[in-house]
C-alpha cells in the first residue's frame, strides 16, 4: 500500500537533502528541542534516572515502572539515532509505551555515542546494563524469568549484537529479543537488498543518506564486516533468544531485517516477522501516535506474554505477518 496519509503530510514538509557534512552536535539539539515537557508525557507508576554500574564504566538509565505489582519482567532498551543521535529524551516515550503495554518494568540505556566515543563503547554499555539488571533482580523486582532487550534502527543493531555477545559468554538470562525496523547490515551495498532501491527515495531515511549518517560509527573504529557490527553476517544463530523483528513496508532497511527474522527461523530460533504496512523508517519513534502503528506496543506485549499469533494471518491493524 501506499505510504499512510499522515506520514505523507510530514514528509511533504522535509527539505530535500543538499548533501552538506552532519552535524552532531546540532542534529542532536535540534532533537532535544523537540522532546515533549514531562507533564505532556504518558503517566505511569514511577519514572527514575539512576547509574547503572557496569565493567564499561558508570551507564546512565531510566527505568519505568508502569503499575504496581509484586514482580516484573525486565525490558532493557536501546534507542536509535544512526549509533550518534537519539537519548534518553528523545525515545522516552516508546519506553513509556512500551512499559504500559507489557506491564514489564523497562529500563532505557543512556549508552555512549559516536564519534566522541569509539567503538565498542555503546555495545558495551548497553551489554553492561543488561548484566547489571540481572544482578540487580531483588531490587528491581525482577521476576527472575523473562528479561527482555529491545530496540530501533540502530538499537535493534545492538539487541542483535548484545543477544550474540550475551550467547558467546555463556550467560543465558534473555528470553526475548525485539527489534524495531533494525539495521542489521552496515555493508550499504544497494544490491545487497531490493528494499534499498525500491524504498531509496521519498520516505524519511533515504538510502543515499545511509552511508553519511552512519560513517560516525564506522570511522569510529566499527568494521561492517564484524558480526557485532554487521549481525546478519554472524553464521550461527542458533541457541539466540526468542526474537520478534519488526519492519516497515517502506523502509530502506526493511529486507535485511526480514531476512535476518528468516534465518534466525532457519537455525531453530522462535522468531517472527511482523511487517507494518504504509510505515516508514522510523515510525515507532516518530508515529505511533497514529493508532494502527501504536499496535506495535501491544504486539510486543504480546509476543512477550506468548500470546502472539503465528498462523501468517495478520496480526494487527496495519501489520503483515510473516510467521
Amino acid at each position: 500500500m501506499t505510504i499512510h496519509p499522515e506520514i505523507a503530510k510530514i514528509l511533504s514538509t522535509l527539505p530535500a537533502p543538499d548533501g552538506s557534512p552532519l552535524d552532531p552536535r546540532a542534529m542532536r539539539a535540534g532533537e532535544a528541542a523537540q522532546v515533549p515537557r514531562i507533564e505532556d508525557r504518558l503517566p505511569l507508576r514511577n519514572v527514575e534516572d539512576t547509574t547503572a554500574v557496569t565493567e564499561s564504566g558508570e551507564v546512565p538509565v531510566r527505568i519505568y515502572t508502569p503499575a504496581e505489582a509484586d514482580a516484573y519482567g525486565i525490558l532493557v532498551y536501546f534507542h536509535g539515532g544512526a549509533f550518534f543521535l537519539g537519548s534518553l529524551d528523545t525515545h522516552d516515550h516508546v519506553a513509556r509505551s512500551l512499559a504500559k503495554e507489557s506491564g514489564y518494568k523497562v529500563i532505557s540505556v543512556g549508552y555512549r555515542l559516536a564519534p566522541e566515543a569509539a567503538f565498542p563503547a555503546g555495545l558495551q554499555d548497553c551489554y553492561g546494563v543488561v548484566r547489571w539488571a540481572a544482578g540487580q533482580g531483588e531490587s528491581l523486582n525482577w521476576d527472575g524469568k523473562n528479561l527482555a532487550i529491545a530496540g530501533d534502527s540502530s538499537g535493534g543493531n545492538f539487541v542483535a549484537a548484545v543477544a550474540a555477545m550475551a550467547h558467546d559468554d555463556g550467560f543465558g538470562a534473555i528470553t526475548h529479543q525485539v527489534l524495531f525496523y533494525p539495521s542489521l547490515d552496515l555493508d550499504f551495498d544497494v544490491d545487497r537488498y531490493a528494499s534499498l532501491r525500491e524504498n531509496a527515495e521519498g520516505y524519511g531515511l533515504e538510502t543515499a543518506g545511509l552511508k553519511p549518517f552512519n560513517a560516525f560509527y564506522l570511522d569510529s573504529g566499527a568494521d561492517p564486516a564484524d558480526p557485532l557490527v554487521s549481525p546478519i553476517k554472524r553464521r550461527d544463530l542458533a541457541g539466540l533468544p526468542a526474537a520478534l523483528v519488526i519492519t516497515a513496508e517502506h523502509d530502506p532497511l526493511r529486507d535485511e531485517g526480514e531476512l535476518y527474522g528468516r534465518r534466525l527461523r532457519e537455525a531453530g530460533v522462535d522468531a517472527a516477522v511482523s511487517r507494518y504496512a504504509g510505515a516508514n523508517h522510523g515510525f515507532v519513534q516518530n508515529f505511533s501516535w497514529i493508532p494502527e502503528f501504536y499496535g506495535v506496543f501491544e504486539e510486543t506485549a504480546a509476543f512477550l506474554r506468548g500470546t502472539r499469533r503465528s498462523d501468517g494471518s495478520r496480526g494487527v491493524a496495519g501489520a503483515q505477518r510473516n510467521d
